[in-house]
C-alpha cells in the first residue's frame, strides 16, 4: 500500500546501459502539520510495551497496512530508534550501554517558583557531592524516561484518512 504509491523510475543498476524499472524510495513524502491541524481531528495514544505501529494501526483502523499513517503524522522515521523500546528491549540496551545501570547519571532540581514543570538537570560528577535538594537520576532511569517521551503518539480519526492517504499520494507524486 505505501509503496504502491510512489513514482517508478528507470535506473541502470549494473552500469551496463541495460534499465530496469525500479520504485523510486528516495521520495519523502510529508503531511504538513497546518494540513493535520485544519484538516483533521486527532487522537492521542501511549503506546503498551512491545505495541507496533502494525497493531496500533489494526486496532485502530481495521488495517494493519495503515501503520504508514502513523509514522507519518508522528514524523516516525526509524521504527528501531523513534519507537518506544520494549522493557525487554531497554533493559538489554541500559546493560550495553552503561558499565553500571545504577549509576548516577545526573542529577534534577525541580523548580519551587515560577514555572514549576520545569526540571533543571545537573550533570553527575563524581568529584563532587550531591547538589542540595537534588535528586539523583539513575542510568537505568534516564533512559526508561527516553522512552517514555516517545509513549504518547497522535492518531489521525479515522474518518480522515482517506483524505490524508490522498494527500500523501499528491505529495508523493511531485
Amino acid at each position: 500500500m505505501y509503496f504502491s504509491n510512489f513514482p517508478q523510475v528507470e535506473h541502470d543498476v549494473k552500469g551496463d546501459g541495460v534499465t530496469t524499472l525500479m520504485t523510486d524510495i528516495t521520495r519523502r513524502a510529508r503531511v504538513t502539520e497546518r494540513s493535520i491541524v485544519e484538516t483533521a481531528s486527532y487522537d492521542y495514544y501511549d503506546i503498551l510495551d512491545g505495541q507496533k505501529p502494525e497493531d496500533i494501526a489494526f486496532d485502530y483502523y481495521g488495517d494493519s497496512n495503515l501503520h504508514w499513517i502513523i509514522l507519518l503524522v508522528n514524523n516516525i522515521k526509524d521504527v528501531y530508534t523513534d519507537w518506544p523500546m520494549s522493557v525487554n528491549r531497554l533493559e538489554s540496551y541500559v546493560k550495553s550501554k552503561y558499565v553500571s545501570v545504577d549509576d548516577i547519571h545526573h542529577y534534577e532540581i525541580y523548580q519551587d517558583s515560577g514555572d514549576t514543570t520545569v526540571i533543571i538537570e545537573l550533570p553527575s560528577d563524581a568529584a563532587t557531592v550531591k547538589p542540595a535538594g537534588a535528586t539523583a537520576i539513575t542510568n537505568y532511569e534516564y533512559e526508561e524516561a527516553q522512552v517514555e517521551k516517545k509513549r504518547r503518539i497522535r492518531l489521525i480519526l479515522p474518518q480522515y484518512v482517506s483524505s490524508l492517504k490522498e494527500e500523501f499520494r499528491k505529495s508523493i507524486r511531485t
